[in-house]
């Protein structure tokens, strides 16, 4: 019987077994560079034990940008910032994927530079909130990208995914999921476009599977994931009955021979062996545990063939060694529910890396 605490082979490369990091925001890039910190090469190394980590969103551009601080991977002083993190994890035994995360709408012209607005596929506000420096701010109406736009967009992702490669990263995981820019294009509520990128199935996955392709193309299939979350309704999305959508989109994707796809599941529980039949790769599975965070329990999901891999979001910020504490049974230290859900850091309080 497999367990979580063998090892597996993902894109050529041997982890020493099957618990992920996943990618959590955590806004510690302070400064005009965007650029990451000691004190974040500390935090992902404290974490190498994971048979991999999935770093927080990096933006791939200076328009993909969402929230404060929050890492880039398109200037040469990123690259150069990003190899301590990398050369940190790696000389603690581990191995580590830059996750690209182009927010799209979510976001505000305070966060960019003078003049830019955030952009999405079609100009429809996302409700609620975004945190600025200045506070809580309302998302704004985004700029409707141009087939123009959209191919620099996709440009940006592949010139992104090289830097990742030159920065010392084992591979990139692309961020289809949570309401950001390749999501935005996948639902229908954010993608009103009647051109060749929206309208019928077909045209709303095709953003995500150009931005796969590109990237696939710069760095190697091997080096690449992607992750999704069908019907999340997180940054104000709605997909009613995406199974259509997503069943197609892994289809087309699935002859690519990626290093894995990562879903981050939702209610809809129904829909996971479903999208893990037709995927013919390594499955790595967020599951849906709220409100609870993601447990022991979850170890199961690979003994039973549900997965080959699971992450871990919460428990891992709580438990830096959390790979060792799930295999003696605990104890573990107790995540921030207020704070931390699903993978993703909601709140932008500098929290400390714990060693207990």
């Amino acid at each position: 019987m497999t367990t979580a605490f063998d090892p597996i082979d993902l894109g050529g490369k041997r982890l020493a077994n099957r618990l992920v990091m996943a990618p959590m925001t955590r806004s510690r890039a302070h400064g005009p560079g965007a650029e990451p910190t000691e004190l974040m090469a500390t935090y992902y190394a404290q974490r190498a034990g994971a048979g991999l980590i999935v770093t927080e969103g990096i933006q791939p551009s200076l328009l993909g940008q969402g929230y404060p601080d929050t890492p880039g991977l398109h200037t040469a002083g990123q690259v150069r910032a990003w190899r301590t993190v990398t050369d940190a994890v790696h000389r603690a035994g581990g191995a580590i994927y830059a996750q690209l995360m182009h927010t799209g709408r979510i976001g505000h012209p305070s966060l960019l530079p003078d003049g830019l607005v955030p952009v999405g596929p079609s100009a429809v506000t996302a409700k609620g909130q975004v945190f600025t420096h200045e506070g809580p701010k309302e998302f704004v109406a985004p700029k409707e990208l141009t087939e123009a736009e959209i191919r620099q967009t996709i440009a940006d992702f592949a010139d992104a995914a090289r830097n990742a490669v030159a920065a010392g990263f084992d591979g990139v995981e692309l961020h289809g999921a949570n309401g950001y820019l390749i999501h935005q294009f996948l639902a229908p509520n954010t993608n009103h476009r009647t051109d060749a990128w929206g309208g019928d199935t077909e045209g709303r996955i095709r953003f995500a599977v150009e931005v796969t392709e590109a990237v696939t193309e710069a760095i190697g299939s091997d080096r690449v994931g992607l992750r999704i979350s069908p019907g999340n309704q997180y940054n104000d999305i709605s997909e009613d009955h995406p199974d259509e959508v997503y069943l197609a989109l892994l289809e087309r994707l699935a002859g690519l021979d990626l290093a894995y796809l990562h879903l981050m599941e939702g209610p809809n529980r129904d829909l996971t062996p479903r999208l893990r039949k037709v995927w013919p790769g390594t499955f790595v599975l967020n599951p849906f545990t709220y409100p609870d965070v993601t447990g022991p329990d979850a170890l199961g999901l690979i003994e039973d063939g549900s997965a080959d891999m699971i992450a871990y979001g919460s428990l891992f910020l709580a438990n830096p060694d959390l790979p060792r504490r799930l295999a003696s049974g605990g104890p573990f230290n107790t995540a921030d529910k207020a704070t931390f859900y699903g993978g993703d850091h909601r709140g932008y309080t500098d929290y400390p890396a714990l060693s207990a």
